[in-house]
């Protein structure tokens, strides 16, 4: 394995299987380590020459095995849901990076972890500590959780009903920051740095617009906060809390960010 591989851990999650995708368009099969609880979910991977190996964020001696030789890494955020599990799991991850030899860190945090106690500000600072050159790839909600298939109801029923009092979403497609992960992965002059990474801001109004125009039939937005966890997203729309904006993955991608109205056509073709 040559010392400039690059390897992705969560590599059978939705958003490592894209930025595998896409790193194999930028650079030769063979630099790339796909990392993965259980390898045997990274179907059809090494039949087009990445390597596939078994990485675990609760095992650290397997995580170092894992990155071996790899000149960079993309760290994906750990999907537990308790907060102090997380970040030790992801300080596992960081400490056998070291260990590994491992050159360059890319972390998926989240927008705002520069202000907001919990897993990803304890994870930026342990990679800050850790001595290794890192780039934070700040991802905000993504677009998918709200424009998908199901969006088809909108046109059954001739509404589209959110809790969000009309104001902005800053969300940004899986694929785009993918996109822009392969591209720091891939790119040099990203050391040191914490990209806030948000597409263009849409309305629930704009995307009942859209989803009319898309389907040529009439659908009104109706105001009902959804429930369970989408209400309290919702919530945090309302409070004006997604509204934060930067060109940092334009910038990234080298072309504008996914608009609203190629989300609804993607998620619906």
């Amino acid at each position: 394995m040559p010392t400039d591989s690059i390897a992705v851990t969560g590599a059978t999650g939705a958003l490592g299987r894209l930025v595998l995708r896409r790193l194999i368009d930028l650079v030769p099969a063979g630099r790339i380590v796909a990392v993965a609880r259980d390898p045997g979910r990274a179907t059809g991977l090494d039949a087009l020459g990445v390597a596939v190996r078994q990485g675990d964020y609760d095992e650290p001696a397997g995580l170092a095995a894992a990155f071996a030789g790899a000149g960079r890494l993309l760290l994906i955020s750990s999907p537990e849901l308790d907060d102090a599990r997380r970040a030790a799991q992801h300080r596992n991850a960081i400490e056998a990076a070291a260990k590994a030899g491992v050159g360059r860190i890319a972390y998926t945090s989240f927008l705002g972890a520069e202000r907001t106690p919990g897993a990803h500000q304890e994870t930026e600072a342990a990679i800050r500590d850790s001595g290794l050159a890192y780039t934070f790839l700040r991802n905000p909600f993504y677009t998918d959780a709200f424009v998908h298939p199901g969006l088809r109801a909108a046109a059954e029923t001739g509404e589209l009903t959110g809790g969000t009092g009309g104001r902005g979403l800053n969300t940004a497609s899986r694929a785009d920051l993918a996109d822009a992960a392969a591209a720091v992965l891939t790119g040099d002059g990203h050391d040191g740095r914490a990209y806030d990474l948000t597409g263009p801001l849409w309305t629930f109004p704009e995307l009942a617009a859209v989803l009319q125009e898309h389907f040529g039939t009439p659908i009104q937005h109706r105001e009902e906060p959804p429930p369970g966890a989408m209400g309290y997203l919702h919530g945090l729309v309302r409070a004006g809390l997604l509204e934060r904006r930067s060109e940092d993955l334009p910038r990234l991608l080298g072309r504008p960010a996914t608009t609203l109205r190629e989300a609804v056509a993607a998620a619906l073709a």
